[in-house]
C-alpha cells in the first residue's frame, strides 16, 4: 500500500463476558494485527501509528472498556480489561494474529499469550509488560500522582462523547495503576509460559528527560526492569527509542518500522 492508498477500514463492536461493548475497528490488508491500547489511550489517539501498520498489515483496534467508543462498565480491574482483549481475539475466530500491546495492553498481551499460546503468532510489546523491581505507585508519591490523575481526569471533561474521550474517575485510575505494579511483580513468571518470538519496544525516559528527582528515579527503574527480564530471557528483540512514554505518538514511524522489519 502507497502512501497515497487509504485503507478501507470496517468497524464493528464485539462484547465481553460482562456484557461492556467493545468498539473494534479493522483494515489494511496483509497478515493480521491486533493492537491493544493502554490505559487513556484510544483507538482515535492512535491514527498515525495504525495509519502506518495498515499499509503492510490487515490491523485490527479496540476501545478499552471506558475508553473512546466503548462503553463504560461497574469497574475497571486488570480482569476485566483482559476480558476485553479476550472478547477481541475470540472474534477473529481462528486467525492467530500478530499482537501488539502499548503501555497496559502490553501486560494485557503477555497474559493473554501466556493463558492461550495456540491463538498468537507473535507478541510485539510496546513501553509496557517490564518487571521493575521496584513499584511505580509508592507511598510517598501518592499525593503527586493524585493531582497528576485529577488534572487529566479534568481535562477530559472537554472530551466527553467524543472519540478520544476516557471515563475513568482520577480515583479509578490510581487503583488501577497500583494494581498494574502488583501485576508486573509476578509478570516473569507469565513470560517464561510464552514460547513466541517476543519484540519490546521501550523508551529511553518513560517518565520524561529530566535527570533528577522522581523521574530520574522512575526512569532508572524502568531500566532495571528491561534488564532484568532480558537476563531471564535473553531470546527477547530489544529496542529502546530516545523518548518518553508518549512514544507511540512521538515515533510513529521508528515503532512502525521495527514492527515490519521483525514480524513480516
Amino acid at each position: 500500500m502507497t502512501m497515497h492508498e487509504a485503507a478501507e477500514v470496517r468497524a464493528a463492536s464485539t462484547s465481553s463476558e460482562d456484557g461492556v461493548r467493545i468498539s473494534l475497528a479493522r483494515g489494511g490488508r496483509g497478515r493480521v494485527l491486533v493492537f491493544c491500547p493502554g490505559l487513556s489511550s484510544t483507538q482515535a489517539d492512535l491514527q498515525e501509528l495504525v495509519g502506518l501498520l495498515r499499509r503492510d498489515y490487515d490491523v485490527v483496534t479496540f476501545d478499552l472498556r471506558g475508553h473512546g467508543l466503548s462503553s463504560a462498565a461497574d469497574r475497571y480491574l486488570f480482569e476485566d480489561f483482559l476480558s476485553d482483549l479476550e472478547a477481541v481475539m475470540s472474534h477473529l475466530a481462528p486467525e492467530r494474529p500478530l499482537l501488539v500491546g502499548y503501555s497496559l495492553g502490553a501486560d494485557l498481551a503477555v497474559h493473554y499469550a501466556s493463558e492461550h499460546p495456540e491463538r498468537v503468532g507473535e507478541l510485539v510489546l510496546i513501553d509496557g509488560a517490564n518487571p521493575v523491581p521496584e513499584p511505580f505507585v509508592t507511598e510517598e508519591d501518592l499525593p503527586m500522582f493524585r493531582g497528576l490523575w485529577q488534572q487529566m481526569a479534568d481535562q477530559q471533561t472537554s472530551l466527553r462523547g467524543t472519540a478520544r474521550q476516557v471515563l475513568l474517575d482520577a480515583q479509578e485510575i490510581l487503583e488501577l495503576n497500583i494494581e498494574i505494579d502488583s501485576v508486573r511483580s509476578r509478570i516473569l513468571d507469565r513470560y517464561r509460559m510464552i514460547a513466541r518470538p517476543i519484540t519490546m519496544i521501550m523508551s529511553t525516559a518513560m517518565a520524561g528527560g529530566s535527570s533528577e528527582g522522581r523521574a530520574a528515579a522512575l526512569n532508572q527503574n524502568w531500566q532495571a526492569g528491561l534488564e532484568r527480564l532480558v537476563r531471564d530471557r535473553p531470546q527477547i528483540t530489544t529496542f529502546r527509542l530516545d523518548a518518553d512514554h508518549g512514544l507511540v505518538l512521538t515515533h510513529a514511524q521508528q515503532i512502525a518500522d521495527i514492527i515490519r522489519s521483525t514480524s513480516i
